[in-house]
């Protein structure tokens, strides 16, 4: 975490409230906002807890945290950013093609959420510096992820999370598969 005071929005407080209550006695993890970049920090003690730490006061990192926290089993959270390969800004095509097959469901998982929350999302390839955007098959990729957990299951935790955020922000139906269209992104 930066040594900054990070001030946050209402909002972005009730998502972490809305976490916390649902996982840091069911799972001993907790949200927390402000870090330079975002990271999964599993417990080191029996006291302690698992952290998970989204970018500043950014609302849409702290759903694709949690997205990926939804998924990651057992084993995985008891490592470092879940144990995940990644490799940050300035990936090759390949790279980036790999980083693509990885991101698929975490990223359906933050659309599920973040429309539940009432929140913009936009698919992330996550390469800036590199010029290179998501490409044409991860979004409809992503898409087709979403709707087909609409019309199946979420993961557990995902679904907990996502019926608590729709409750908390609007109670918008996020599990109705016309919201996972490539052309409605950004709605």
């Amino acid at each position: 975490m930066s040594g900054d005071t990070v001030i946050f929005d209402p909002r972005t407080c009730q998502l972490m409230g809305v976490f916390n209550d649902l996982f840091a006695d069911s799972c001993n993890t907790l949200l927390s906002g402000g870090g330079e970049e975002p990271v999964y920090l599993p417990a080191e003690g029996v006291d302690d807890c698992h952290q998970l730490i989204f970018r500043q006061d950014y609302f849409s990192s702290a759903l694709h945290e949690i997205a990926h926290w939804c998924i990651a089993g057992e084993q995985r959270r008891q490592r470092v950013d879940f144990g995940y390969w990644y490799r940050p800004d300035g990936r090759s095509v390949n790279e980036q093609s790999a980083f693509e097959q990885v991101e698929i469901k975490p990223q359906a998982l933050e659309w599920i959420f973040s429309v539940a929350a009432g929140q913009r999302f936009q698919i992330s390839a996550d390469n800036l510096s590199a010029d290179v955007g998501a490409s044409d098959a991860f979004a409809a990729a992503v898409a087709d992820q979403a709707q087909s957990w609409c019309v199946g299951c979420l993961p557990m935790r995902a679904a907990l999370f996502a019926a608590s955020l729709s409750e908390m922000f609007g109670g918008r139906d996020y599990l109705d598969p016309c919201h996972y269209r490539v052309g409605s992104l950004g709605s």
